[in-house]
């Protein structure tokens, strides 16, 4: 049995191996266009600044979530979910689980999800205590990351 070599420059066997390269390449770029812009999601033009209480917090990719029970104007309680960094950067940067707990006080700086619903983007957390961790750990002194 002879096998033949495919010739790709042959004119008829264009079509079908131009049409394999542009499947593959439409199959390789699905991961990304999977992922959402923060400017898509969020209003970066009107900042929030939300106080509560620590119910959760989730390391889980691509971002971490931060939970937290808001009592709002009427005395109610609100959960909010803000949405941060990746957790390999949170923890590269010094943030670990032991840091914040559930119950704990926090202030979250942030962006309000455009849909109008309790979510948000975490640009800086505030612990009770002063530290200060932005989107992916903490805060530099005099800057941000």
């Amino acid at each position: 049995m002879k096998f033949r070599a495919l010739n790709l420059f042959n004119i008829s066997h264009r079509g079908p191996a131009l049409l394999l390269a542009g499947l593959l390449s439409t199959l390789a770029s699905l991961p990304a266009m999977a992922h959402h812009s923060f400017a898509a999601a969020y209003d970066l033009e009107d900042p929030i600044s939300i106080e509560g209480k620590v119910v959760e917090v989730r390391l889980t990719n691509p971002h971490s979530h931060f939970f937290l029970d808001v009592t709002d104007s009427s005395g109610e309680t609100v959960r909010w979910k803000f949405e941060a960094g990746t957790p390999s950067g949170m923890l590269r940067n010094g943030y670990s689980p032991k840091v914040i707990k559930p119950g704990d006080t926090v202030t979250i700086n942030g962006f309000r999800a455009r849909n109008d619903s309790n979510n948000g983007m975490l640009r800086e957390l505030i612990t009770a205590d002063g530290r200060k961790f932005g989107m992916f750990g903490p805060q530099e002194a005099g800057g941000s990351r």
